[in-house]
């Protein structure tokens, strides 16, 4: 099939590359030029694992190719994959979704997050969700848990289904509404999940119970399972934030109090101040100290800084006058009140403590005993838990951890 692909990034970017590889030919166009051309040269801008390689081989076996502008006439379907960022109000600004809508003029799917009953306002218009997770994008897309189509039109809704086949994917066939709740209500879930247990882990900082022994009997029950039973300081990215305000805003205006996602929002947004007041209790006032970050990315395998609780955290710290240096695999350029520097050996040159914010599989690696003699004070305080406590401790390190 001819698929055009609106917005080239994080999904659209995705969505094309992954497409051509199932065998469609694919024309993926962004307003902006200089990430076109970028991108006709084969230079992918986001860290994606394989989503590279996946371009250079649609670039070089003629399956897909690079386009600016909105307007796609010699296609079979439209993806609309176009951001949908959080309102003044909470609910998603659509401004750049409706943009594409009034100049499409082929039949249109819409990968794009958008707020429940969107679709059903437009016509013809196909609702087909995304699922991917960042770091993990092209996997996801090659081989999902579910392909969830929703349309008015049953034989529209196979036609998008089947562009998929090759994946072998289950196959969720439903009206659009309903495939946009899927959406929202997936994700909220997750949200729900993570804020439930960064609850359990103060609770068991609290009463002295060990957080990895409570969500190893948990993660056994598979009517609970494994996935985001992490504590750490916090839920961001892209998707999380957003998703959630805009389900609280479209239940709030259909009559439905939705406490549950309500206190997850709220618990969420105590999770940084959590953080910054269990460093402080254990250095004392925050001002004139120096302190080492490692991680500023909102979650490991991706350089996404959106609505990241590292950044969250850092700000907090400045704000009471903390000087903060930070390392991150992915993150090159200083941010507001933070010096980014090359290493996490230079990250810990005269600290009173180092605070591990993003749970980088690289931090379980470093030289401890170097990072204990570059410290004025040999205090690191892991939030997400990710560090091998003996060799830390073995190091020197007095080592501060969450939920324990």
């Amino acid at each position: 099939m001819r698929i055009g692909v609106i917005g080239a990034g994080y999904v659209g970017l995705t969505t094309a590359a992954c497409f051509a590889h199932l065998g469609h030919h694919v024309t993926c166009a962004d307003v902006d030029e200089a990430k076109i051309a970028a991108l006709r040269d084969g230079e992918v801008p986001l860290r994606e694992p394989g989503l590279t390689e996946l371009v250079a081989e649609g670039l070089d076996g003629g399956g897909l190719t690079f386009t600016t502008g909105n307007a796609l006439s010699d296609v079979d379907f439209t993806f609309v994959c176009v951001p949908t960022p959080t309102g003044t109000d909470g609910e998603a600004d659509l401004s750049a979704v409706e943009d594409v809508l009034a100049a499409a003029s082929t039949p249109v799917v819409l990968k794009s997050t958008v707020p429940v009953g969107t679709a059903a306002r437009h016509p013809g218009v196909v609702s087909n969700p995304e699922f991917l997770r960042e770091g993990h994008a092209v996997e996801d897309f090659l081989r999902p848990q579910r392909i969830v189509v929703g349309a008015q039109d049953e034989r529209r809704a196979g036609e998008v289904a089947e562009l998929y086949a090759r994946t072998g994917a289950p196959v969720v066939l439903t009206d659009t509404t309903s495939a946009e709740l899927v959406k929202y209500a997936s994700n909220c879930f997750l949200a729900l999940k993570l804020s439930y247990v960064n609850t359990i882990a103060e609770l068991c900082e609290n009463v002295g119970a060990d957080v990895d022994g409570v969500t190893e009997g948990m993660r056994l029950d598979d009517r609970i399972g494994e996935s985001c039973l992490a504590p750490g300081p916090g839920w961001g990215g892209s998707c999380l934030p957003k998703d959630t305000l805009a389900l609280l805003a479209t239940a709030r205006s259909a009559g439905v109090d939705f406490a549950t996602l309500d206190a997850a929002i709220s618990t969420n947004r105590r999770q940084p101040q959590r953080v910054v007041d269990r460093l402080r209790a254990e250095v004392g006032a925050l001002a004139g100290k120096r302190i080492g970050l490692l991680g500023l990315t909102f979650k490991a395998g991706t350089d996404d800084l959106r609505d990241s609780p590292a950044l969250v955290v850092a700000r907090i710290l400045s704000e009471e006058g903390a000087v903060l240096r930070a390392y991150d695999p992915c993150v090159t350029r200083g941010r507001p009140g933070i010096t980014v520097v090359g290493s996490a050996a230079e990250a810990a040159d005269g600290v009173d403590a180092l605070l591990v914010l993003t749970e980088w599989p690289e931090f379980a690696e470093l030289d401890w005993p170097e990072l204990v003699a570059r410290t004025r004070n040999p205090l690191i305080f892991d939030t997400r838990n990710a560090l091998p406590r003996d060799k830390v401790t073995e190091a020197g390190f007095r080592l501060v951890t969450t939920g324990r």
